[in-house]
């Protein structure tokens, strides 16, 4: 029997940096870890056998785009999320929070939830906390979100104030949901850890620390089995994003696993396993990938560039992924210039296979108390 979800294994001795494990029903999953996002059940144009050869332990999906496609009924037909997409390792559902953010001129935030219209048809849809929490437990979700208003910046402290209320009492209002639901399903008195779900609790608060600290001590105090921390990457500088990600990260338990929600580039990875954090998740791997960015142990490359005619180097050659093994740059600019779709999917292919790779060597960097020395050498090497 699994005892807790997540098992502290390691700190860096020089840096707040950690190895954890995270145990779900579907796997166990090391990290510091990097989730590729698969918003409507699908990581854009890799298929699964491709995704677990590239090294990822866990994706992410999303509430609100499975809920308008291709609905929970029929995903509840299939078995569930994972049987549906064929994915037989560990999910994290996101709630729907960034949508708040994302969709803001399609949405009504109330008290009891949120009000939108879906982006496709306009057809009005309510998503209230406890059915976030309920599409998540029909999705078989590993890893659960609450649903909270992911606000954008900058924020007058007022709004920032009010919308924090909002975010706690749907907070409380989704753990007493899930603690219910959970107990109607599943005996807890006698297999409290391997079957059940996972909740995580957001902290919210905009760049107002004082206001970051309230919403984390009442998230610990609701009690959840991880805590995040949102609302960070919405436009704000990247100094600001460190200085909030710090601040909020040494507020959290330590024996809970810690993820930081929307940030992804490497550098920032860097910076955030320094402080802490364990989990990570951001569409820049596929998305970039698709518009021809590649990204290396020294930096990241346009291939849509003339300098790459004629370079017949592989994107990276300290990779070992199926397209840095068996094809060039010159071959994968020229796919893009005639609009070939391999290559967006080998580009695509290759991040992922860098990200898990970048992250399987800070693990390894930290296990050897080495990650302070690991971060500057990456870093003086990676030319943003």
């Amino acid at each position: 029997m699994i005892k807790h979800m997540f098992t502290l294994l390691h700190k860096d001795k020089n840096t707040k940096a950690r190895v954890g494990r995270l145990s779900t029903s579907h796997g166990t999953v090391d990290t510091p870890c990097f989730m590729p996002v698969g918003t409507q059940a699908t990581v854009k144009t890799i298929s699964n056998k491709e995704l677990i050869e590239s090294g990822a332990q866990m994706i992410l999906g999303n509430v609100y785009h499975l809920y308008l496609r291709p609905g929970l009924e029929i995903i509840k037909e299939a078995g569930g999320l994972h049987k549906f997409m064929g994915w037989p390792r560990p999910i994290l559902t996101d709630s729907g929070g960034y949508q708040v953010f994302s969709l803001a001129v399609l949405r009504k935030i109330k008290s009891g939830g949120v009000e939108f219209n879906s982006h496709i048809d306009g057809k009005r849809l309510f998503l209230s906390p406890e059915d976030v929490v309920q599409a998540q437990l029909d999705l078989g979700s590993d890893v659960m979100m609450v649903l909270d208003e992911c606000i954008p910046y900058p924020s007058s402290r007022d709004y920032v104030e009010n919308s924090l209320k909002t975010t706690l009492d749907w907070a409380r209002r989704s753990k007493e949901y899930f603690k219910n639901q959970l107990l109607k399903t599943v005996n807890l008195h006698t297999n409290p850890y391997t079957l059940s779900p996972k909740l995580f609790g957001i902290v919210q608060g905009g760049t107002y620390m004082d206001l970051r600290k309230r919403c984390a001590e009442e998230l610990i105090e609701i009690g959840f089995d991880g805590c995040a921390i949102g609302g960070v990457s919405v436009g704000e500088p990247e100094e600001l994003i460190y200085e909030t990600t710090k601040f909020t990260a040494a507020l959290l338990p330590e024996n809970l696993p810690r993820y930081l929600m929307g940030v992804g580039m490497p550098p920032n990875l860097l910076e955030a396993v320094s402080m802490g954090m364990d989990m990570f998740d951001c569409v820049v791997p596929t998305r970039n990938g698709r518009n021809g960015q590649a990204f290396t142990w020294k930096g990241d490359l346009q291939l849509r560039n003339a300098q790459y005619k004629k370079d017949f180097s592989p994107i990276d050659e300290k990779c070992d992924c199926y397209a840095c093994k068996n094809y060039t740059r010159a071959y994968i600019r020229h796919l893009f210039n005639t609009e070939e779709i391999l290559g967006l999917r080998l580009v695509s292919l290759h991040n992922l296979s860098f990200y898990a790779n970048l992250m399987k060597e800070i693990r390894r960097a930290i296990a050897e108390n080495r990650f302070e020395e690991f971060k500057k050498q990456f870093l003086s090497q990676y030319e943003v």
